[in-house]
């Protein structure tokens, strides 16, 4: 199983993160399966980072083998869909980025890839209009919506498809808005698509 996860992906992070340039094509990066956590477990602050960002994201996971997609054709490589967090050490992110160094182990370590429960996308009205959020200790902090993605799901199945043969059960971030921010030990992350509670688990 593979995850794929797309930065640069909203206008409103890239100014968040006063990012000056425009990809032309999808950024992606990859987090190996030991990046996932599930069911609810809680989240517990690595001893190598003292800046942990959250980054709500739809997430959806494939349904069917799959290479070389047609974009019009991508819908069909897909039917369930959740909210995540794309777990970042900003400190750790940040000193690679200054030294030109590849910056995997800033997103890419143990348990830096929570999802929620997944739900058929037949129950969303639309996919191309799905409201999603994040609650911190009953707060919201991050809120997005999938009409405002620079690459739609179909555009980035058919791009990452291009490059990596897609398999049943990989799993694609498809990008953060803006509102990202720092955790702490016991706050309480619950995710939501279109007030659907889907994620919940504590910082440790």
């Amino acid at each position: 199983m593979k995850i794929f996860a797309v930065g640069l992906n909203y206008d409103s992070h890239n100014r968040e993160m006063r990012r000056t340039f425009e990809a032309s094509e999808p950024v992606i990066f990859m987090k190996p399966d030991t990046a996932l956590l599930r069911n609810g477990n809680p989240f517990f602050l690595p001893d190598f980072s003292d800046e942990i960002h959250y980054e709500t994201e739809l997430v959806l996971k494939i349904s069917r083998l799959g290479k070389n997609i047609a974009e019009k054709f991508a819908h069909r490589y897909y039917d369930e869909i959740t909210v995540g967090i794309d777990f970042t050490a900003r400190d750790l992110q940040r000193k690679l980025k200054e030294k030109g160094l590849p910056w995997e182990i800033a997103k890419s370590f143990d348990n830096a890839a929570p999802i929620g429960d997944f739900i058929p996308k037949t129950v969303l009205p639309d996919i191309n209009n799905i409201n999603f959020r994040l609650d911190i200790n009953g707060a919201t902090v991050q809120q997005g919506n999938s009409r405002d993605l620079i690459y739609s799901f179909d555009k980035i199945i058919a791009y990452i498809s291009r490059f990596f043969t897609l398999k049943i059960g990989d799993l694609i971030f498809t990008g953060t808005p803006a509102g990202i921010g720092g955790v702490s030990i016991n706050d309480r992350l619950e995710g939501y698509i279109e007030g659907n509670k889907l994620l919940d688990f504590r910082i440790k």
